[in-house]
Formats: C-alpha cells, structure tokens, sequence
C-alpha cells in the first residue's frame, strides 16, 4: 500500500480503531544524544553511572573484571563526586541536567524548520531518559514507517556513535512492523559543519572583552587502545580541527587541538587538557579561550570540566583571562547545520 501524501498519519479500514499497527505514512527524525542522570541524589547518579559505564562499547575491559572494578570501587565513590559536579551546571528551574534542556530545544526548533515537510520530530538519550528504544517504538506507534535516527557526534567513535545506533537497532528486533530506518553518519568534515563552528567562534570571541593568544580545541577523550584497535575517532578529531583552522585562516599554533575527560589508568589520546592548560599558563599565557567542537550541546563536561575547572587550573597557575565558548547548542548556525544534515539524509522521504 502506497504511503499517504498526507501528513497525517493513516488507517487502514480493515482494522478497529486503536489498532497498534494501522498508523503509517510519517516520515519521523529521532535526534540523540548520550544522555543525563534523573537528579543530582546519589541514586540517580548511580543508576546512571551504572547503565553508562556498564555499556561494553565504552567500556572494553573484561566483563569479570571490569563488574568488580566498578560495583566494588566506582560506583561506591564516584556518584556522590559526579552528584556535586551536576550541581554547580544543573538547571533547577526545569529540574534537568543542560544537555536535556538544550537537546529537547534542538528537537522542537528542528520540528518547526521541518513542519512544512510533515516530518515528525522527537529526541531521545543513549542512556536515562527518554531512552532511544522507547522513543523509537512511540513514533512508530505515531505513524513513522521511516524514521532518521541522527547521533549527534560529529566525529564517530563506537562508543559513542556507534552504541547509540546499537539500542536503535535493539529496539527494532523487538518490532513485528518494523520502519525503515536510516542512520545519520558522522559530519566531522562537512562543509556545513564547519562554517557553523566557524561562526560560531568568531561571535564568540567577538564577545569577549579580552583577545585570546590562542584558542584551544578540546575534544572528549578516548583510550589510546580504541585508536589501536582501529576507532576513526581520533583522525576525524584531527581532521575538524585542521579543517576550521583553514576556514579561519589561522596558523597553526593559533588553533590547537587536546582532549579531555580521561577516565581510569590508562592511557587515552593526547595532548590532555588539563595537563595543556597548566603548561600554557606556567609558560607565560595569560589569555586562553577553548572550544569543543565535539560538542553538539552543552553538557556536563563543557560546563563543569572546562568553563568552571579549566579556568582555575589556567588562574592557579599562572593565566589571567579565560573563556569557554559556548557549544553550537540550539543557536542559528547551529539549527541551520542540523537541518542541513538531517534534509540531507531525508532525500527520497520527502
């Protein structure tokens, strides 16, 4: 049977209404991101850090070793420390973590771009709530029998990208009426991609009442095995930082590229943040800014790791003036690159 022209969702008239599987013809986008603890309590951080940390795609180490590790030692220390991070960027008035407020705000202004094509858009999160799986099954149940399921990493890593896609597909082994679905590859080096990044650091620093010395592009880390192992992640991080250094026209020693968020003993790709900003102010810099253009929306690690604890390490040792420029969030360059990206990837629906 032929998809509707309509956008409203269609019934079959052999069937009741109410039937689960009567409503078809939507094309649906299900933006994700990696997701956020219920509340700042040490139980919502727990169960959190549980389902995160507990996913194997993020985690390679053995399951007998890696459960010991953490159900004996970091899931007893680390929610309570992890609770007090989320507080000092929680948002109270919604009573949600920023990447939850910034993501449903991409969603719906990415819903209005998209209005005219009758797409349905909804937002889901890789771990905690909304879960991808439900969110699948919802649209789904909407009239969706083609949906975009669209990870917003940039730079692809399996632990990231490619664990997203993972619960996707999980939910659809569950489905007797499946929808088509398509994925949304990484955009590390699209034109789009970097004119948004582009703009976006040159408001940025326009705002600023101080002139950088140079500018830092941080990016989440990964262990250095996943790079062995043959992850993209690490050249795709590479690749956008040479790339928006082109576009702006900088040497490059005015753009250089670290990662953060280390986790564990081991080693995980370099140059650190943390260990960059230190020698930077020790050496003399007294003016530093830092973008994270792994970033699709603010988060945890952006707001608490580098704006607030990466401006006293660069103050204590030494640095005068610090800024973290904002992620592309719900911003214009930042809609209009995720609605480029998305039509892109809808070609042939609508």
């Amino acid at each position: 049977m032929p998809a509707p022209s309509s956008s409203e969702p269609s019934q079959d008239s052999r069937f009741p209404a109410g039937h689960p599987n009567v409503r078809f013809g939507r094309v649906g986008v299900l933006l994700a991101n990696l997701g956020s603890p219920a509340g700042t309590d040490y139980g919502s951080m727990r169960r959190y850090l549980k389902e995160f940390l507990w996913d194997r795609r993020v985690i390679e180490v053995p399951r007998p070793v890696w459960w010991a590790i953490l159900n004996g030692i970091v899931l007893t220390t680390r929610p309570q420390k992890s609770g007090h991070a989320y507080e000092t960027i929680w948002n109270k008035e919604r009573n949600e973590a920023p990447l939850i407020t910034i993501t449903r705000a991409q969603a719906e202004k990415l819903g209005e771009r998209l209005a005219g094509d009758g797409v349905m858009v909804d937002w889901a999160m890789r771990y905690g709530a909304p879960a991808i799986g439900e969110r699948l099954k919802a649209m789904k149940a909407q009239g969706c029998d083609r949906i975009l399921v669209a990870p917003l990493y940039p730079q692809y890593a399996a632990a990231t990208t490619a664990t997203a896609n993972d619960v996707a597909f999980k939910a659809l082994q569950q489905m007797r009426w499946q929808p088509a679905v398509r994925t949304m590859p990484p955009y590390h080096d699209d034109a789009a991609y970097i004119d948004a990044l582009a703009e976006s650091l040159t408001t940025g620093l326009a705002g600023l009442d101080f002139e950088p010395e140079l500018v830092l592009a941080s990016f989440h880390g990964l262990p250095r095995a996943y790079l062995d192992k043959g992850d993209p992640y690490h050249c795709h991080c590479q690749k956008t930082t040479r790339l928006l250094r082109e576009k702006l026209g900088w040497p490059e020693e005015r753009l250089r590229i670290c990662f953060q968020s280390r986790f564990g003993r081991a080693e995980w790709l370099q140059p650190y943040f943390d260990e960059t900003v230190t020698e930077l102010a020790r050496g003399g810099t007294k003016r530093l800014a830092v973008i994270m253009p792994g970033f699709s929306a603010d988060c945890l690690e952006t707001l608490e790791e580098i704006a607030i604890r990466g401006g006293e390490t660069f103050r204590e040792h030494g640095g005068e003036h610090y800024a973290a420029i904002p992620c592309l969030n719900d911003s214009d360059p930042g809609m209009r690159l995720i609605e480029t990206l998305v039509r892109r990837e809808l070609a042939g629906w609508i």
